[in-house]
């Protein structure tokens, strides 16, 4: 273990999904600033060692609502647009608040909104990649989200045409466009237990697979993601069949302290490591289909 977890130190780009509740405060629900600037400060550290580091953000929606006063862990049942209106608040206050961040380390931050026809249509692919390759040629960080004020993926979680529907999976498609070699899930969650350790004590913590069999991704099944986050233990191992299949390792760990990011790429042993395993035939479209399907 301690060998494979030697090689994080080596990976030259990376990407990063962070959620909705490890960036705000579960009382009240505002933004922690102190977590998003240690976040900043840990994402321009590992650039300035010169690796390529791309931030998948999570928040805008949580981030809207509570600018309009609504709690952002609420669920009351507002029609779409009230939901897209708080999306297009939230995601302009929330890159404010990185670019202010960033700017105190001296790093360009950009910001890069994807939808489902950025993924499937061919042409739109392709020119997000070379958009991705020329801010990271930069020093540039981008920071990625789904575009809800136009697309309603993420906000119709389960419904049937969704085909992005949550940062987790979207930071391992991200991962797989740009061809990075490691993505770090940060969660409410250590990382892939045997059962969900919230409701079963005795349920065994895994800190490493080798491959992602059936065994394993059922083990996600069953969890459930936060109250203001879209993702729970099922969309990570669905993110980890797409980044392993595309020639990335993973790692889910836990946002409670947000510096344990430079605590990974030392190749500490913390959190679960999924290995790489590429696949030449994994096709990412089918496989997100199929999950929503």
């Amino acid at each position: 273990m301690e060998k494979i977890r030697e090689g994080i130190k080596d990976k030259k780009r990376i990407v990063i999904k962070i959620g909705s509740s490890s960036l705000q405060h579960k009382e009240t629900g505002d933004l922690d600033y102190t977590k998003l600037d240690v976040l900043c400060r840990e994402l321009c550290n590992i650039r300035n060692q010169g690796k390529d580091v791309i931030l998948v953000s999570s928040g805008a929606i949580a981030v809207g609502k509570k600018a309009v006063g609504i709690k952002a862990q609420s669920h009351d049942g507002r029609h779409m647009g009230f939901k897209q209106a708080c999306a297009a608040i939230g995601q302009a206050r929330l890159m404010m608040t990185y670019q202010k961040i960033f700017a105190e380390y001296n790093q360009i931050a950009a910001q890069i909104l994807m939808t489902k026809n950025t993924i499937v249509d061919d042409v739109n692919r392709e020119n997000a990649y070379n958009t991705f390759s020329e801010l990271l040629n930069l020093g540039v960080i981008p920071i990625v989200n789904e575009n809800d004020t136009v697309s309603t993926y993420e906000i119709l979680v389960g419904e049937d045409d969704v085909l992005i529907g949550d940062n987790d999976t979207l930071s391992a498609i991200v991962a797989s466009l740009v061809h990075a070699d490691l993505l770090i899930l940060l969660s409410d969650i250590d990382g892939l237990y045997s059962d969900d350790p919230r409701i079963n004590d005795k349920a065994r913590f895994i800190e490493e697979v080798e491959e992602l069999t059936d065994e394993y991704m059922n083990m996600g099944k069953s969890s459930t993601g936060s109250s203001v986050g879209t993702g729970g233990m099922n969309t990570k191992m669905n993110a980890a069949k797409i980044a392993t299949s595309c020639g990335a390792d993973m790692i889910i760990a836990n946002s409670s302290d947000i510096r344990i990011i430079h605590r990974l790429m030392d190749g500490r042993n913390l959190g679960t490591l999924f290995k790489a395993h590429m696949d030449e035939n994994f096709d990412v479209i089918d496989f997100i289909k199929n999950i929503h399907s």
